[in-house]
């Protein structure tokens, strides 16, 4: 949490501090290959800064792994997305996947999106960090 405060810190621009958040998470957790931000935008789910391949651009609320953290505003803990129903395949190599909602005054805003190419790589302890980053960040994007 204070790597994500310092490179926060003081700055304003919501993409700018997206994009170091999102480069922050890729260089702390092993085996993900997507790490970024799905922001709430005219009620979908429009891409955001991220690292990893190229992503699906807009994704409805309440489809996929990202659209049901959205709807739900709970976070999504996936151990094999091939198991989620309507899960959204942007990458055929993800097995598994963690998405936290963002909330700023009661509303989800965000999403924060982790994928993996492995299977089960996400535990209640990565969803723990990501919502306590979440929670740190819903003013700063």
């Amino acid at each position: 949490m204070t790597a994500a405060r310092a490179l926060t810190d003081g700055e304003r621009d919501a993409v700018a501090n997206m994009a170091n958040l999102a480069a922050l998470i890729w260089q702390f957790l092993p085996a993900l290959n997507w790490a970024g931000f799905y922001r709430v935008i005219d009620g979908e789910l429009v891409l955001g800064p991220f690292v990893g391949k190229p992503a699906c651009i807009r994704i409805a609320i309440g489809q996929g792994v990202c659209g049901a953290a959205a709807a739900s505003g709970e976070t999504q803990l996936v151990p094999d997305v091939h198991a989620f129903p309507g899960h959204i395949a942007c990458d055929a190599d993800s097995r598994s996947e963690l998405v936290v909602p963002v909330r700023r005054d009661g509303m989800v805003i965000a999403v924060i999106d982790l994928d993996s190419p492995s299977p089960a790589r996400f535990d209640t302890e990565d969803a723990a960090g990501i919502e306590a980053l979440a929670d740190a960040i819903a003013m700063l994007i």
